[in-house]
């Protein structure tokens, strides 16, 4: 396998990190940490606003499957960013400990929302005990993160087809200032959307008679999981691969706070004693496909078929047999 070879880092390499040399602000942070706490949250704010929505509304069923549904299928997209890259197999040359680290938080954090359903149903502020919990494992994560790319205690072996993690140059050349004011009106406008998305996928479910786990997994979560489609392949194309695998992991780590914001959002106690067998079915769905995704970005194939790799074949079967089987069930 790929991830067992031996490989010398290659002259080019070398040269594109003297090229770019580490900055000050985001891009010390690296490509996987930006993607997580930046890319990934303001591309996930129309989903958030959506399970915020749909909670507000007596809807908690939309609310958990828009939420754990847009992990799915943010998962889902990495295969199509996977083909979009065609010299090699995305998870082998976005080679991450930082991303392997949010993939081992992401399973921990979906299993907290099905331990909390055999737990009282008691609620503080609102707030069931368990969206505490998650508010404070995910900003540990990301603690942890950032500890763990200062002094990692192990290195994915660089191969001729790891990419690194380096700013481009021309992104080191642009004003932070205009960065960050364009960086948040577009995140404004993508939470807008999520309250017009919730309004539509509810009137939708009334019209067409559709459930509410359906609605929220198949029509809002993935409208509103579209930014991250848009700008994982764009990632990909400008050759930030770290930053695209990132922006997906880091998302999908943001978007299970859907459920801490639901629950404060929902009037009548826990919304994980809300939950039905059918949102427990797409959290576990969303465990498996993060393991097999976990498992690409260990193993590393160079080549596979279809210019795509075994966890990316096996992630869109997972997900769209998934799918097929609560839609159809």
């Amino acid at each position: 396998m790929a991830g067992h070879e031996r490989h010398p880092c290659p002259a080019r390499l070398r040269a594109r990190h003297s090229r770019h040399p580490r900055g000050r602000g985001t891009a010390g942070l690296g490509e996987a940490l930006v993607g997580a706490l930046f890319l990934g949250a303001a591309t996930s704010l129309s989903g958030l606003t959506a399970s915020i929505v749909a909670a507000a509304r007596g809807l908690p069923e939309l609310a958990v499957s828009n939420a754990v549904g847009g992990i799915a299928a943010q998962t889902a997209f990495l295969v199509i960013a996977d083909f979009c890259h065609r010299r090699v197999n995305l998870e082998h040359a976005a080679a991450s400990v930082e991303n392997l680290l949010y993939g081992i938080l992401l399973c921990g954090l979906l299993a907290v929302p099905l331990i909390a359903q055999y737990t009282p149903a008691g609620t503080l502020w609102n707030l069931h005990p368990a969206s505490l919990v998650l508010i404070a494992l995910y900003l540990g994560g990301l603690r942890l993160a950032r500890q763990t790319r200062r002094g990692p205690l192990w290195k994915p072996e660089q191969t001729r087809e790891t990419q690194p993690d380096a700013p481009a140059p021309d992104n080191l050349q642009r004003s932070l200032t205009a960065l960050n004011l364009q960086f948040a009106g577009l995140a404004a406008l993508t939470a807008a959307a999520g309250w017009l998305i919730a309004l539509s996928g509810e009137q939708l479910m009334v019209r067409h008679g559709l459930s509410e786990s359906v609605t929220g997994a198949l029509l809002t979560a993935i409208a509103t999981s579209t930014p991250e489609l848009v700008t994982t392949i764009a990632a990909v194309r400008r050759g930030a691969l770290t930053l695209a695998v990132g922006g997906i992991m880091g998302g999908n780590l943001f978007d299970v706070l859907f459920l801490a914001a639901a629950d404060a959002a929902w009037q009548e106690g826990s919304l994980y004693h809300a939950m039905t067998g059918r949102q427990s079915y797409l959290l576990a769905l969303t465990i498996l496909m993060t393991a097999t995704l976990l498992a690409g970005l260990i193993v590393r194939e160079k080549h596979g078929v279809a210019r795509i790799g075994f966890e990316s074949g096996l992630v869109l079967v997972i997900y769209v047999g998934g799918m097929a089987m609560l839609a159809f069930r």
